[in-house]
Order: structure tokens, then sequence, then C-alpha cells
């Protein structure tokens, strides 16, 4: 490591103020980050700490049914507090990592550094999620740009996510062994006005939606409704741990399963 000053404010817009200065970084659980910095693949200059802010802390339940989730809350709180109003959520939390990683890591710092292989932006996007910054709504339709790419601003930092409740859900994850990270992960989500289907860990795009399946599913909620389709290699995540082929074949699985299990 090298020497770099480390600030931990008390709330929001004393954050957004220390961000503000030159090469300063803001530091969720630092799942991420702090591996790269050891590495010397990052080297900010001042971490902002946004773990000791009361405001971006914490599960609950609008009164509109919506499930709010404090940007700063460590995984694990997620798996706990959010079990008994949105399941799927919780379980796909309860399943990241190990228990130091969920116990440090956090659902804003995942959504920000926005990894190919995460499971949040697979949740986020098939629940049209609302991320939640200190200056705007994004929802997550247009937050997620890209391999690790977001929407976010320089200085911009996430506060909460607003889930919208599906009537059914379920999340599947075929896990890369040593990292348990998603080789690929596919999370379902059925509404009252249709079906989102959102695969993470397979695309060089990231997080996305398969468009095909979530039309057959608001037809027919059933794994049947997906006979017949599959998802193009072209685009797909190709290296030792499964060909582009391997990962599209996958995605139609785990899209079936997940059905099966919400139905």
């Amino acid at each position: 490591m090298y020497e770099f000053e480390f600030e931990r404010p008390g709330s929001i817009s004393d954050a957004v103020a220390a961000l503000k200065t030159d090469e300063a970084q803001a530091l969720g659980g630092g799942q991420t980050l702090i591996p790269t910095m050891k590495q010397r693949l990052a080297n900010p200059a001042k971490l902002v700490s946004l773990t000791g802010i009361g405001e971006m802390q914490g599960v609950c339940v609008e009164d509109d049914g919506a499930l709010t989730i404090g940007g700063a809350t460590p995984h694990a709180v997620v798996a706990e507090k959010a079990a008994a109003s949105y399941p799927a959520l919780a379980a796909l939390a309860g399943n990241i990592g190990d228990p130091a990683v969920r116990n440090r890591g956090t659902i804003g710092g995942s959504l920000a550094n926005n990894d190919p292989s995460a499971c949040y932006p697979a949740a986020a996007l098939a629940s049209g999620a609302v991320i939640v910054t200190n200056a705007r709504e994004i929802p997550a339709d247009d937050y997620f740009q890209g391999m690790f790419a977001t929407a976010l601003e320089e200085g911009e930092i996430i506060t909460s996510v607003r889930f919208p409740v599906p009537r059914a859900a379920n999340y599947q994850k075929f896990d890369q062994a040593a990292s348990r990270f998603a080789l690929v992960g596919v999370f379902v989500a059925r509404f009252d006005d249709g079906v989102r289907v959102a695969v993470t860990g397979a695309s060089e795009d990231g997080v996305f939606r398969w468009s095909e399946a979530e039309a057959a599913l608001g037809s027919d909620f059933s794994a049947a409704a997906l006979d017949g389709l599959a998802l193009p290699a072209d685009g797909m995540i190709g290296d030792l741990h499964g060909t582009p082929e391997y990962r599209a074949h996958l995605a139609a699985v785990l899209t079936r399963r997940a059905v099966q299990a919400a139905a």
C-alpha cells in the first residue's frame, strides 16, 4: 500500500464535500477498491468512507410496498432484514462471497462498481429498481451502461436503492468456485404488468435484460414458455471458466430454474 488520507464523514453532505477534493475516492465496504489499491491499479489520494453515515444504513418497507435499502448497508443486513418482504433479494444477498465479504461489502458499493459478474446488478435490473443518489434518482434501465460503467457522475454517491417488490421472484447463480462471483446469474421477477429477466456474469457488456424471455413469460409464466428460446453466444464472455457458448446455454438453463422456483 501507499500513503493516503482517510476521512469518515457522518453525513451525506459532508461526504459529498469531501469527495470534491482532488483524487478523492468514495469507499463503501472496500471489497474491490482495497485489493485494487494493493495491486497498485488505483491510487486515490484520499478515501472517503461512507460506512459511518447513519442515513445510508438500513432496510425499510415504504408505504407503497417498495423496499428501500441504504447504500451503505452490508449484504448480511440485507439478507436478514429483507427476508420477510423480498425473499429472493435476501437470498441473493446471503449468498454473496463469504461471511467476511457479506459483513463488509455494501449494496451501494457493489452497484457503483458494477462488476460484470456481481449479483446485485441483476436484482436491481430485474426488479426495475431506482438508484437514489445525493443528486437524483436513476432507473435501473438507465443506470447500467456496460462493464464497470454506470450513469454516476464524478463525486456522485448512491445513498439508497428502492426496489419495487414483485409478485414472485427468484435468483439462480452458478458460482465461480474460487471467487463466489456469478459465472452466470439470472434474476426473474414477475409483476402484475409483466416479467423482467436480468442476466449477470455472461455478457461482455455487463448485466442485461433478456427481452425474448420476458415476452414469453409475460404470456405464460412457466418454464415451458421458454422452450425453443436461446441466447446468442455473440458478445458473451469467454475465458478459462467457460466459453461464450457455454455461458449462453447456462443462462437459458438458469432462467428456466428461476421460473420454476418462483412459480
